[in-house]
């Protein structure tokens, strides 16, 4: 008779459950798909004989990492040795993923059990945890599950934030986005300010350079001789600007009211704007491919790269693509198209836009196509797995793509790849040393200055004297002296006689009572009281 274990893995611990003994375990199943709602009724077929909670939320991390990937970890190995039966041949365990179900029976000798009754009882439990466990109330275990759910969420997607290919791709999606815009919108200022001035379509042939010289001219009856240094500035050429300025005199061009020129320089200068932004959003791109992917920018440019990563998806799939993957990406359309009417299939995609298919012969353009995807899908590799990628591996890359063109055209034989490899990976120890002795520098100094702003900090702390006043910088404020009664030392009129007795009455009273004696009107109203009992006696 084989008695059936459920192992489940909860974000408070593993459990492990045991069911009824039956000689079949499929005849359950009726059984557990009625009960699975009822919890009397399932207490009855499933019963709880073991449960180890995590120690911590970073020994839970551990394990659901470990369980997600197939692998078994020592706490779960120690709690399956520990409450399994000793007879593994009379035991089967029914476990939710088969990857691990495959880990522990490979390690422990069990037989492991997943889907039918199994995937059943795995939901009940589920359903019903909080009740087999005792201690654990529902929002417990939902806290539990939220707080590891963050955890392992964190952990999948923790990565180094210079190095992040989204990036890549949004910004290179905009930048083909922003040229077709900018290429409309500059037709529209060719076509909308044409009307006022034909001429200078024929001599400017950039569209940001017109859209910048209709800012700067408005309307050509007012362009003059000084102008001409500024159109000089914008054109970057003497001929041209002198062509622009007599065009003008004798242009075939309508007449335009002020309104209308407003509302053209006004668009003018949005087009201008918009092509600045893509000129400090294709830096951006460049900054951040040298960060992600500097070999493969070394190879191939970074647009094209970045290209073939936004086409891939990321950095790591490309990486994980064949080079014959990697030749015809980009071009799916005329595979396929190619493979239903039988016809010669895409030699390359978008690693067309490089120069070394532009400069191969045309015989010549598949081969180095081949050869050139071949190279990119190393450097994207190097890329995606090295630690602190480099540029010396996509300029040895790039430089044996060279020697094969050179090949192609003149027959000179190229080197081996083995010797371009040692050259480059005893290059790129020495670069990767550096780097890293650099950022353990630049660590050290950061260190260095929190410490000083911790000492800072708690010096501040324990100066705070126990009155609590406390200066800026951190000095006890000097104590208030008693302002000594500058009235005392001022002379009494002459017709109050002071006797000795009241004042040393008044000291005593001092004293004892704590008041203080500095007070003008309290010395005078004593003084005369002093002064009538004496007339008193007399």
């Amino acid at each position: 008779m084989v008695l059936l274990h459920v192992l489940f893995e909860h974000a408070a611990g593993y459990a492990l459950l045991a069911l009824k003994e039956v000689e079949e375990i499929s005849l359950l199943l009726p059984q557990v798909e009625e009960c699975v709602l009822n919890i009397g009724k399932f207490h009855s077929i499933v019963r709880l004989v073991a449960f180890s909670p995590f120690k911590s939320a970073h020994s839970a991390l551990e394990n659901a990492n470990a369980v997600s990937e197939g692998i078994l970890h020592e706490d779960l190995r120690l709690f399956l040795e520990t409450n399994m039966p000793a007879k593994k041949k009379k035991a089967l365990l029914g476990v939710g993923d088969p990857k691990i179900g495959a880990a522990i029976q490979e390690e422990l000798g069990y037989p492991c059990q997943t889907g039918g009754v199994v995937a059943e009882i795995l939901r009940g439990v589920r359903l019903h945890f909080h009740s087999l466990v005792k201690g654990l109330t529902e929002v417990s275990a939902s806290k539990a599950q939220l707080g590891l759910g963050h955890s392992y969420s964190r952990a999948k997607v923790k990565f180094n934030v210079n190095r992040v290919d989204n990036m890549i791709i949004q910004s290179i999606s905009l930048l083909d986005q922003l040229d077709k815009d900018i290429n409309t919108f500059s037709m529209r200022v060719r076509e909308w300010y044409g009307y006022h001035f034909p001429e200078l379509v024929k001599i400017v042939n950039d569209n940001a350079t017109y859209c910048r010289l209709a800012r700067l001219i408005g309307n050509r009856k007012e362009l003059n001789e000084e102008k001409l240094e500024a159109l000089e500035e914008l054109t970057m050429d003497g001929a041209k600007a002198q062509a622009i300025l007599d065009a003008s005199r004798s242009s075939m061009g309508m007449d335009i009211s002020p309104i209308d020129l407003i509302n053209i320089e006004s668009f003018s200068s949005r087009v201008v704007s918009l092509s600045e932004y893509r000129q400090s959003l294709n830096a951006y791109l460049r900054s951040k491919m040298a960060q992600v992917a500097p070999s493969l920018s070394a190879l191939i440019g970074e647009a094209v790269g970045a290209r073939l990563i936004s086409h891939a998806g990321s950095l790591t799939n490309l990486a994980k693509y064949p080079a014959s993957t990697v030749q015809i990406l980009g071009a799916e359309k005329a595979l396929f198209r190619a493979l239903k009417t039988r016809g010669n299939t895409p030699k390359y995609g978008l690693i067309f836009h490089s120069t070394f298919i532009g400069r191969a012969a045309a015989k010549n353009k598949g081969r180095i196509s081949r050869y050139l995807a071949n190279k990119c899908s190393i450097a994207s590799r190097i890329d995606c797995f090295s630690e602190v990628p480099t540029t010396v591996f996509g300029e040895k890359l790039r430089e044996q793509v060279e020697e094969r063109l050179s090949f192609y055209e003149t027959g000179d034989p190229p080197r081996k790849n083995l010797d371009v490899m040692k050259e480059a990976v005893n290059e790129a120890g020495e670069v990767v040393a550096e780097i890293r002795r650099k950022l353990a520098k630049k660590e050290k100094k950061r260190l260095k200055k929190e410490k000083k702003r911790l000492e800072a900090l708690a010096a501040a702390e324990n100066s705070i004297p126990e009155n609590g006043q406390e200066t800026e910088n951190g000095e006890e404020k000097p104590k208030k002296k008693r302002k000594r009664q500058e009235d005392e030392t001022e002379e009494v009129p002459e017709e109050i006689s002071t006797p000795p007795k009241p004042k040393k009455k008044k000291k005593l009273l001092n004293s004892e009572d704590g008041v203080a004696a500095d007070t003008p009107t309290i010395v005078k109203k004593k003084k005369k009281k002093a002064q009538k009992t004496s007339g008193g006696e007399d």
